[in-house]
Formats: C-alpha cells, structure tokens, sequence
C-alpha cells in the first residue's frame, strides 16, 4: 500500500508541473510588445479615469479611442441644424461655429420673437442645395458621437464660413481660435442674420436648466417649412399620392417632410385640399 500511495503522489505531482509548463508555454506564445501595449493602454485609462474624477483632467473622449478616424465624408446632406448636417446616416458638426438650437427664439429688430433656430437650418439647407454633395474633413469626433468636421460645397464654399459671414451662425472661439472672427464682424456691422436684433449666444442659451433644452435636435424637415403656425404635413407617398396628415392622426408624429420631394407644410386643411392633397384616413 506504501508503494502505491508513492506512485499516485508522483503521478499528481507531473500533473500539476505539467499544467504549470502548459501555461507558460502559452503565455510564451504572446507577443511581449502586445503585452505591453494592452497593459500601457489599460493603465493610461485608469489614470485618466482617476484623475478625471478628482478634477485634475478633462473629461475622457472615449470616442476618439474607441473609433475610427476617417478621413472624409462626402455625400448629399440633410439639414439637422444650423451647424449639424447629417450624410450616409452619420451625424456631422461643423468645426468652429455655433448655431441657434431648433427650439431656440431669438429677438427681431423690433423686439418681437422669431424662431432663430428653425430659419438658421433652413438658410443652410437652402445653401447646401446650390451646390451638392457636401465634403467634410474629419476633425475629430465629439462626445455624441458627431464626426466633427470642416465641410466644403461641391464648389469648394466653405459651409462654415458662408454661415458666419450671414449671420446664422457664431464664430466659437473655444474650438475655432477665431477662424471666422472676420466674417461674424462683417456680418455683425452688416446686421443680417441674427445681428438684426438681440440673441442669446447658443452655447450659453443651451446651458439654461430647461427639459427643452436638453431634447436632441429634430431634423429640419420635421420641423416645418418656415411657418411658424403651420403644423398640417402634406406628405407624399412611395406611390406618388399626395397625403396630409393633422395633429392627433395615426402617423403624424412619424410623417417626415422633405421639400426635396415637393412634400410641404399647411397652415389650413382646404390650402392642402385646394393644393391638390387629400386628408389621411387615419
């Protein structure tokens, strides 16, 4: 019995020296510098993560480690708002300029309000259609996950630039180092734009606690046409029929306008019959 007691604990003991050479052999296997990368890049998140936390970094961009970086994006745009278009379903913010958010009102020169917002996005979308497609030079991405980027027209317009110089949009010192400082002074002694009357800078309009504030921004051709009463969507079907839609029907909350397609808005139910549209049955 003594023998076989000895031969069972030897028998355990290659066993376990055995799986002990297995492992080794396998961590063998991995390349040292991949070792080193993946716990260098482990440990810089940590740190960062830690720091951020105790206020002695900014905050951590995981989208700009996570993602890759393109270098362009170039297609036909849909106009989000004033400074966020939208190509081949990927967001896109334009680098060094602020817009008037969709909810945001502004005042007029004579005192009234106006929907700053709504009319900055459409006199982009309107110059965006001059001259398509958009091509935007990847900048960097944003904590929404926004390709962040300067675009240029199919006729080398920079978008940016033509937004300032118009007054629909702000040079954003904190992100442009005044790269359209001249064309917001140009726009601002020509007052046009919102330099006609009074507006709260859309960086701070946004910081404002309000629920609105915080809803993401709609896309313009959900927003309406520019009349600020008329909520009536005169929708166009795949099969080329002409469809209105009224608050409180079935599909109106999910009834899209595009004025590309000639679909349009109604401030009345008989202009939209009159236009040749028919109400929707449910």
């Amino acid at each position: 019995m003594a023998i076989d007691r000895s031969r069972n604990r030897s028998h355990q003991w290659r066993r376990r020296t055995g799986a002990k050479r297995t492992r080794a052999r396998r961590w063998a296997s991995v390349p040292l510098r991949l070792v080193l990368v993946t716990v260098a890049a482990t440990s810089a998140l940590v740190t960062q993560f830690v720091m951020h936390n105790s206020g002695s970094l900014p905050e951590i961009n995981l989208q700009n480690l996570i993602k890759p970086k393109p270098v362009e994006i170039v297609g036909v745009a849909s106009v989000i708002d004033g400074d966020t278009i939208e190509v081949h379903g990927q967001r896109v913010r334009f680098n060094g300029i602020d817009a008037p958010e969709s909810r945001q009102y502004c005042n007029d020169a004579k005192g009234f309000e106006y929907p700053c917002g709504r009319r900055s996005a459409e006199a982009l979308d309107g110059f965006l259609a001059a001259s398509k497609p958009v091509q935007c030079a990847f900048v960097t991405w944003d904590r929404y996950g926004r390709f962040v980027g300067d675009c240029v027209r199919a006729d080398g317009a920079s978008v940016a630039a033509w937004m300032v110089e118009h007054g629909q949009a702000l040079d954003w010192p904190k992100y442009s180092n005044g790269a359209y400082a001249a064309q917001q002074a140009k726009a601002k002694a020509s007052k046009v734009g919102l330099w006609v009357g009074s507006f709260q800078v859309p960086w701070d309009w946004r910081a404002q606690p309000s629920d609105d504030v915080q809803t993401p921004s709609a896309p313009l051709f959900a927003l309406g046409s520019g009349n600020a009463g008329c909520n009536i969507k005169g929708n166009i079907s795949a099969e080329g029929e002409r469809i209105y839609h009224v608050p409180g029907q079935k599909y109106y909350s999910v009834t899209v306008i595009n004025q590309a397609k000639g679909e349009r808005w109604f401030c009345l139910e008989a202009e939209a019959m009159a236009a040749g549209w028919r109400r929707s049955k449910r």
